[in-house]
Formats: structure tokens, C-alpha cells, sequence
């Protein structure tokens, strides 16, 4: 029997005025145990829970909440307690421990309790206060900690995610969400009313402390058996991440170039690096971390839908953050063990560049000499220097880092198809600007210290050009051949052509301006092979049957070679 059930006893007693009052005057009260933080005392009117055991003098048990499984809970000062342990309790903290003298006229006096307390016996109690609240109270909400940053906060309707450990007034543990978050609607009544309410405001990241009184929270009934009736709760909560089913994707513009040219479009090839962290900041992936940008094109559904729309409209060198809710990347079910159901993602995107498979070169010329009435076309032999970078600015190759520039025959397959288009109709000591698409350039592959699907930028400077030869030619006349061509490189009249009269016949057409070489090639070996081309018995000389113009077999009448 507890004290708090002698209520008729106890109003009869005092209306009668019976028993004794005993040696003593008042209750005796040992504050033996005293929290170093005490929050709150006991007052008149509040509700409380406590455990108790009760004795006599002699140390023989009479009661024991202890004994009974359950705590004590009733109102101080109302009358529903003995006097002696309504006065005893008054001014207690959460967690303090007292010892109560209870004398028999503050008890059950001259009378006592059939079978139980004798008449004027002194009561002695050993008490612990557990639980504290008022009628009148409201959550009490402190913020243990808050991020720097919070564009938004937790409304009626959202979804949030929160990892919390949930304990009485007097720290007991009931409940923790562990390794795993809690996952919930706000304000639709999913929660508790206090949770509900306590919730509201939060910043992903937020650590608050959350108070509940028992009528926001589980109230008389309490919940299973790890919440007794009437028990206030603390939530010790850290919110992860919220949002709202409306939710679409957000976009922030952390870094944009001052000159954007273009902006990326569905269809789309882009290459960028992303750090992916939740709200919270916590990392889940990243780019750098494997040294290579992330390639997809956009607008295709290759990838998530909100970044797929989150990189729509970005310059290239574009530093951007997309948030994306969860109905617009992995859903309630997340994806892998890194990636939970439910969660906000956010990505913080570098685009390094992008491109559509239909891009041509793009050509700026930024100084072109006057006067320019010859330009580089197909099999010129040029001269150039140049220097080859990704849009991001990184430095790739250049011909300065070398002793001569860079030589080469256009339309010889040499160099990457778009560098070759860049060069073409170009002035001696003109330059340009090139931005040339992968599939003009390395491809997906890329190509030694070029990564793939990489858009390059060269700046270019023609330095020489040597008109050139027709495809599958090594010597072209600059008018018509001699009419008697044999007769005329036979230099002794024997009636044959050995390498040597060949060689020196072509010199001197070249000398004298009737004819030239494929330029870019060593001189000699290509007399060499024109010889050899001749001598078509391989006998070492040429004769007036096997001299034949390449019009000849060709059936081309717009070049003449040997």
C-alpha cells in the first residue's frame, strides 16, 4: 500500500483532528542525494512519479513501489498524499533521494491502517523523485548545436529523417534509433504531439533537446512497458535530413564563370566532378577520390532524374550545388549500403566541360596577317606551334616545350581530325583558337595524358607552309611535262635510265622551278621510291617502255608525276 492511496484515510484523520502528534513537530527531512543540475523543484499543483520504500524505526518494511513493479505518480499538495509526504516531497529535484520521519499526526496518526500500520507509528520513507510536470506546461526545446548554414527548415508535411535517443525525465533509457534513422512525416500525426512539435524549425545537421510532458506525449496509459503512465520524455534528436514530397530539385549557383558561351542542354555529352554528401554533410561519394571525372549525357535518363535536371543550363568551369529529394533520385528503398531509403542528396558539381556529338570545330581566329592570298589547304606540308589545354585550363602538351615546332602534312591522317580541320585555310602567321569535340579529337578513349571524351582547346600559329602534292603522288609538274620526256632525262643518250641520271633530271626540274616533291619527306628517299616506282622490272634501270606518267595510269588529267 502506498502512500498516495491513503487519501481517505488521511482527509478523515484530519477532519476528525485524532492521534497523537509525537515527539515530533514536523516532517524530518535528509536531503542525502542532491543532482548537480536541477533543473526544476517540486511545487504545489505538480504532477510527480517517484519510488519509495517505507519503513518503521526498527527498519521493517511496511510498503515498497519497488516491490510493486510501478512508480508512485499523484499531485503535491492537493490532498491526495499523507501530509507528512506531501510536505516531505515539495522542493525535490529529478533524481534527488531523500530520507522523510514521517510523525504519526503528518501519517495515519492514533488510528493508523488495519493490518498494516499500527496506531501512532513514525513512518520512514526512502525516496527518489523520477518525474516532474504541471498541467501548465509547454515543450521546452534547447538547441544543443546548429550548422553555420540553413537555407530551410522543418514544416507541417515534410519528411524527415532523424536519429534520436529517447529517455525518462530521470535519464532512463527507453528507446534509440540506433544505426538507423527514424523516418517520418510531421505534423500528420505520425508522432507523438510533442515530437511533432519539436521537430518544427530544425536545420539539417540540428542536434536539439526536446522535453515532452506526458499529455504531448504517452499520457495515462503510457507505452508497453518501457514508458510508464504520465512520464515526461527527452529526445536527445539529431535531424539528418528532411523534404517535401512537392520538393523538386534545388539549385545552387556557387561559382559561375563571367564569360559563358553556351550553356549544357539535354543531349549533352558532360564531364564534371562531384563530391555527393547528405544534408547532414556526411560523404557518401565522390569523384576525386578516384582521380577521373564522372562522363554521361544529360536529358537521357542515363542517370538520377534530379541531376539529370540539376545540370541542365551549367557553364563550363560552373561550380554548382543540386539538391535533389529522394523521389527524384533513389527512393524510399536508397540503393547499395551507402545511399538509405529516403535520403536527400546533395552534389557539389565542377564542370570541367561538355559537348554534343553533332559539335563542329569551333574556330577563332585572333590574328590574321594582311594581305593573306595563299592558305593552307589538304597535303600542304605546315609548320606551326601550338598549345593544347582542357577547358578546365589544364595544360596538356605544346610544341614550345620542344626544340622546333610541330610539322606535319594536312589531310595525311597525322594529327586528330578536328586539329587538322583547325589548320586548314589558315595565312602564314595567323592564329587561331580551336575547341575541338572528342569525336574530332581522342574520343571516348582519349589518348596518353588525355583523358576521354575530352573537349580541347589548342591555340595555334601558322609558321610556314609548302604547297603540297595530291594523295598517292611524289612529284607534280608546275606546267606540261617535255613533250619527249624519255629522250630528255636519258642525260647520255644510251638508251637507258640508271638512279642516278633519274636523280639528277628531277633535281633540276625542281631547281628550276617546273616541278616539286611531296614536301615534309627527305628529298632523296623520294626520288628513291619515284625510281623504284619506274623500274618496274627492278633491274636497276629504266626503260622508254616501263616510263609511264602517273596520268597515264591513272586517267587523271590535273597532275602529271613520273
Amino acid at each position: 500500500m502506498s502512500p498516495g492511496s491513503f487519501v481517505f484515510l488521511g482527509s478523515l484523520l484530519g477532519t476528525l483532528g485524532l492521534g497523537d502528534p509525537g515527539p515530533l513537530e514536523d516532517v524530518v527531512i535528509d536531503r542525502y542525494y542532491i543532482p548537480k543540475i536541477c533543473l526544476r523543484e517540486v511545487q504545489m499543483g505538480d504532477f510527480i512519479r517517484y519510488h519509495y520504500n517505507g519503513t518503521f524505526k526498527d527498519g521493517k518494511k511496511f510498503d515498497s513501489s519497488y516491490d510493486r513493479g510501478a512508480t508512485v505518480a499523484g499531485v503535491v499538495g492537493v490532498g491526495r498524499l499523507i501530509t507528512g509526504m506531501d510536505r516531505g516531497l515539495q522542493g525535490m529535484c529529478v533524481n534527488e533521494r531523500r530520507h522523510l520521519i514521517v510523525p504519526p499526526h503528518l501519517g495515519y496518526g492514533s488510528i493508523g491502517v488495519a493490518g498494516l500500520i499500527p496506531p501512532d507509528a513514525t513512518l520512514y520513507f526512502d525516496v527518489i523523485m523520477l518525474d516532474i510536470w504541471n498541467k501548465n506546461d509547454k515543450l521546452q526545446i534547447t538547441t544543443l548545436s546548429k550548422p553555420e548554414r540553413c537555407n530551410r527548415t522543418v514544416e507541417n508535411s515534410d519528411f524527415v529523417r532523424y536519429h534520436y535517443n529517447g529517455t525518462l525525465l530521470d535519464g532512463t533509457p527507453f528507446d534509440s534509433s540506433k544505426q538507423s534513422t527514424y523516418d517520418t512525416y510531421v505534423g500528420t500525426g505520425w508522432l507523438i504531439k510533442g515530437m511533432d512539435q519539436g521537430l518544427l524549425g530544425m536545420c539539417a545537421g540540428e542536434k536539439r533537446s526536446i522535453i515532452i510532458p506526458p499529455f504531448l506525449a504517452y499520457g495515462e496509459k503510457g507505452y508497453g512497458t518501457v514508458i510508464p503512465p504520465q512520464a515526461s520524455l527527452v529526445f536527445s534528436v539529431l535531424l539528418v535530413d528532411f523534404h517535401n514530397p512537392k520538393d523538386s530539385v534545388f539549385l545552387e549557383h556557387l561559382e559561375v564563370p563571367a564569360s559563358c558561351r553556351r550553356r549544357a542542354a539535354p543531349g549533352d555529352f558532360v564531364r564534371y566532378h562531384y563530391n555527393g554528401t547528405f544534408m547532414d554533410g556526411t560523404l557518401f561519394d565522390s569523384s576525386y577520390s578516384r582521380n577521373h571525372t564522372y562522363d554521361t549525357y544529360i536529358g537521357k535518363g542515363y542517370i538520377i532524374p534530379g541531376m539529370d535536371q540539376g545540370l541542365q543550363g551549367v557553364c563550363i568551369g560552373e561550380r554548382r550545388r543540386v539538391v535533389v529529394p529522394p523521389h527524384l533520385a533513389y527512393g524510399e528503398n536508397g540503393t547499395g549500403d551507402k545511399i538509405p531509403g529516403s535520403a536527400v542528396l546533395v552534389f557539389d558539381v565542377h564542370i570541367i566541360d561538355f559537348h554534343n556529338p553533332a559539335d563542329p570545330v569551333e574556330i577563332e581566329t585572333t590574328h590574321r596577317p594582311e594581305g593573306c592570298n595563299v592558305t593552307t589547304r589538304n597535303r600542304d606540308f605546315i609548320r606551326y606551334h601550338y598549345n593544347c589545354s582542357l577547358l578546365d585550363g589544364t595544360k596538356l602538351f605544346s610544341s614550345h616545350d620542344y626544340e622546333k615546332p610541330q610539322e606535319v602534312t594536312l589531310g595525311a591522317n597525322k594529327v586528330i581530325e578536328g586539329l587538322n580541320t583547325g589548320l586548314l585555310d589558315m595565312c602564314v602567321g595567323e592564329r587561331r583558337v580551336l575547341i575541338v569535340p572528342p569525336h574530332l579529337g581522342h574520343g571516348e578513349s582519349g589518348a596518353r595524358g588525355v583523358p576521354g571524351s575530352a573537349v580541347l582547346r589548342f591555340e595555334v600559329e601558322l609558321l610556314s607552309m609548302e604547297e603540297g602534292v595530291p594523295e598517292g603522288y611524289l612529284f607534280v609538274w608546275h606546267g606540261d611535262p617535255p613533250a619527249n620526256l624519255y629522250e630528255e632525262m636519258d642525260l647520255n643518250k644510251d638508251g637507258e635510265i640508271p638512279a642516278d641520271e633519274f636523280s639528277t633530271f628531277i633535281k633540276t626540274q625542281v631547281a628550276e622551278g617546273k616541278g616539286r616533291l611531296m614536301p615534309g619527306s627527305d628529298p632523296e628517299k623520294v626520288i628513291a621510291d619515284m625510281f623504284k616506282n619506274q623500274d618496274r622490272n627492278q633491274d636497276g634501270k629504266i626503260t622508254a617502255e616501263e616510263l609511264k606518267l602517273k596520268t597515264d595510269e591513272d586517267q587523271e588529267k590535273i597532275h602529271e608525276e613520273l
